[in-house]
């Protein structure tokens, strides 16, 4: 007997698909399928660095929602599926074409970003890269050390898109609208002095009798693997208060404040003496406000002005400023930012080096850890665990 699956308007039965034109299909609607998700869903996302220890730890393997605060609208439409900036097995060639360039629009998400949530974005500084050294080395403070003419004579150096800079993950420590400063490694929004992540890490001073060494299998067992033999561990305040009361031998434990304040953010040593433990207030723009611009505070929104909300700037004298060709005392802000941190606080580059975050630079909301693995296989404990 013929089996007849459908016919042609004329009354011609259709031939099968072939295995492999079945096959095609099925790969097809599943790349569409998966772009589709990891776009506008939820995206895999792998922790590369300890600047969020010990709430994330390297080789953690997240899921990021999309949907928790609206998905972003590809800036950048035309890429190759499943790649971000950079085709797999090369060094250098572009996964995407510019070809095609859109403006930020995001859809409507479940909540705003809140204070203390834990954020995926792409890097503000990430739109000019020097190819060779772009994996430990910002080119912004490149051209501060060598000059400009120096990087692009020694590096291949690129512009990028905003939705094909490199994702960082940090903690929002301060939305739009906040007055924020940060004392003796304190952040305090608004004048409310935070409460540390619990899991967060921090360097402490070690007092012991007689300067002697702490044992460094002690150690090991309360999970304190940054140990130089020294007096000074990266700690979370759990196991600074397990240290202190480890017996005689210390004597105490005190936080370490530290004064590094060179490559700080915004870069003003003459009107700014920030360091990454006592640093500001600031103002985080929100949209709409309106700020004065002088020569202090110029350096704090000169990089939103010409590069996050593409202006022409000026400065024709001391305190005269050229937009787009119109003199200018004041700026109104087109778009929020955010002020992002590390919970690894002394071991992080976040906003202390490198300013403020705009809000087209969001990518999702930090959601659960899938997966994650270590020096000793895969962290079980750790597994479909939520991020707080």
């Amino acid at each position: 007997m013929n089996l007849v699956f459908w016919k042609k308007k004329d009354g011609q039965p259709k031939k099968k698909k072939s295995a492999v034109r079945e096959w095609l299909d099925a790969a097809i609607f599943a790349i569409i399928a998966a772009t589709l998700i990891r776009t506008f869903i939820f995206e895999a996302y792998t922790i590369p660095t300890p600047s969020m220890e010990k709430t994330l730890l390297v080789n953690d393997f997240l899921f990021v929602s999309k949907v928790s605060y609206g998905p972003r609208i590809p800036m950048t439409p035309l890429s190759v599926p499943f790649t971000h900036h950079t085709l797999p097995l090369t060094k250098y060639t572009k996964a995407y074409s510019e070809a095609v360039q859109w403006k930020y629009r995001r859809l409507p998400g479940f909540s705003d970003i809140k204070r203390n949530d834990v954020v995926v974005f792409n890097f503000p500084e990430g739109d000019t890269v020097a190819l060779e050294v772009q994996e430990n080395t910002v080119y912004s403070d490149l051209v501060r050390t060598q000059g400009r003419e120096s990087v692009w004579n020694s590096y291949r150096v690129i512009s990028r898109p905003v939705d094909k800079r490199e994702n960082y993950i940090k903690r929002c420590v301060g939305i739009p609208g906040d007055s924020l400063m940060i004392r003796d490694g304190i952040i305090v929004v608004n004048g409310v002095a935070e409460t540390p992540p619990p899991d967060g890490e921090r360097y402490y001073t070690v007092q012991t009798r007689d300067g002697g060494s702490l044992n460094p299998m002690r150690l090991e067992e309360l999970g304190i693997d940054e140990y130089n033999g020294g007096n000074q561990l990266n700690m979370t305040p759990g196991q600074a208060k397990a240290v202190e009361g480890l017996g005689e031998a210390v004597t105490g434990v005190t936080p370490v404040i530290s004064d590094w304040g060179m490559d700080v953010w915004p870069h003003d040593t003459a009107n700014y003496k920030f360091s990454i433990d006592n640093f500001g207030p600031i103002y985080i723009p929100k949209k709409g406000a309106t700020v004065k611009l002088d020569s202090a505070s110029i350096n704090m929104y000169r990089r939103i002005i010409q590069v996050y909300e593409g202006n022409t700037l000026e400065e024709k004298g001391p305190n005269q400023f050229f937009i787009n060709g119109q003199p200018a005392t004041t700026y109104t802000f087109k778009m929020d930012y955010y002020w992002m941190m590390g919970d690894n606080r002394h071991r992080s580059l976040d906003s202390r080096f490198w300013g403020y975050v705009p809000e087209d630079h969001i990518v999702g909301k930090a959601w659960l850890i899938w997966m994650s693995y270590g020096q000793n296989g895969i962290r079980w404990s750790r597994l479909f665990r939520t991020i707080r």
